[in-house]
């Protein structure tokens, strides 16, 4: 185990370091310049060149990339052209957003597909099978851009069930408020997990209560349901959990398009908006931290591998 983990965290250096490289140059393939945003009409060659000076944009990239990356290691991920704060303190300011989305959204997403999966396991082909794959099929051509507005304007604008566009508040501020206007958008991206949650598990689900250990357990007279949670279950998450690191991770950019629709503050509302500011610093920044976040939660969810299938390690 130990030696598994350990190779594992070298390969995440590794990948981390090439992420930031990534992060680093693909950002300054983006069209503008931010030195125009600072000037504005009060910029002239003479300007220009004072300003690149300042910032280091004369720099060679290469000695740019070591020097934003050295200021990374010290906690530092600099400011702002446009608004002046900090990069850090954007990301602190937009970052708990986007971890209710996707906590609140897999929490919904897990809360369906499970109770799903275990009862079409338990009569494949049976109606409530056949109903359940039906409806998640339907589900699957839904993308989260197409289902927001669809859902805003039903939920939110005609029948006022859930506030608007706009509407968020933060977790500290109101804990009642707050999470009445993140269960729409969480409801938008739980529904694409649902799908893929409900299909794998069941299909393992169904493999699992045909083997031979099953038929053992239920000659002892064990129950159906102490079956399917003390012995099915936990052989058939392993493709689960699998498919949940991805999800997750695939999540972090599924956010950035409800934020976007629904006007939240999070991560993928500010990298637009500093995207479209040419505020490279707050690019960077951002990029940098989702594709690390995006890693590490690839990299717990091949630890919990181990945990729930422990021959993983020892291959």
């Amino acid at each position: 185990m130990g030696r598994y983990i350990a190779k594992r965290v070298v390969l995440l250096i590794i990948i981390i370091f090439f992420v930031s490289v990534a992060s680093f140059f693909l950002v300054h393939l983006l069209p503008g310049n931010p030195v125009d945003t600072i000037l504005g009409p009060n910029a002239t060659p003479a300007n220009t060149l004072i300003v690149n000076h300042e910032l280091g944009l004369d720099k060679p990239l290469w000695e740019q990339y070591f020097i934003w990356i050295s200021h990374v290691f010290q906690g530092n991920l600099g400011q702002s052209y446009t608004t002046h704060q900090t990069t850090s303190n954007i990301i602190g300011q937009s970052f708990p957003i986007d971890v209710e989305l996707i906590i609140g959204s897999q929490l919904l997403a897990f809360a369906v597909a499970f109770p799903m999966a275990m009862s079409a396991s338990r009569r494949p082909n049976g109606l409530f099978d056949q109903v359940a794959n039906s409806t998640t099929f339907g589900m699957l051509a839904l993308p989260p851009f197409v289902i927001a507005p669809v859902l805003v304007l039903l939920f939110a604008v005609h029948w006022h069930v859930f506030p608007g566009p706009a509407s968020y508040v933060p977790l500290t501020q109101n804990l009642w408020t707050n999470l009445h206007a993140i269960l729409l958008p969480s409801i938008v991206l739980a529904m694409g997990s649902i799908v893929v949650y409900f299909r794998l598990l069941r299909n393992d689900l169904i493999a699992t209560l045909q083997e031979d250990f099953i038929t053992m357990a239920r000659s002892k007279g064990l129950t159906d349901r102490r079956i399917m949670w003390r012995h099915a279950l936990r052989p058939s998450s392993v493709s689960l959990l699998a498919s949940a690191g991805v999800t997750i991770g695939s999540l972090i950019a599924g956010t950035f398009v409800v934020e976007l629709l629904l006007q939240m503050p999070g991560l993928g509302y500010q990298l637009i908006f500093s995207v479209n500011q040419d505020d490279y610093t707050v690019v960077q920044g951002i990029t940098l931290v989702v594709a690390v976040a995006i890693v590490l939660i690839n990299f717990l969810f091949d630890f919990l591998f181990t945990v729930v299938d422990p021959r993983i390690a020892r291959e």
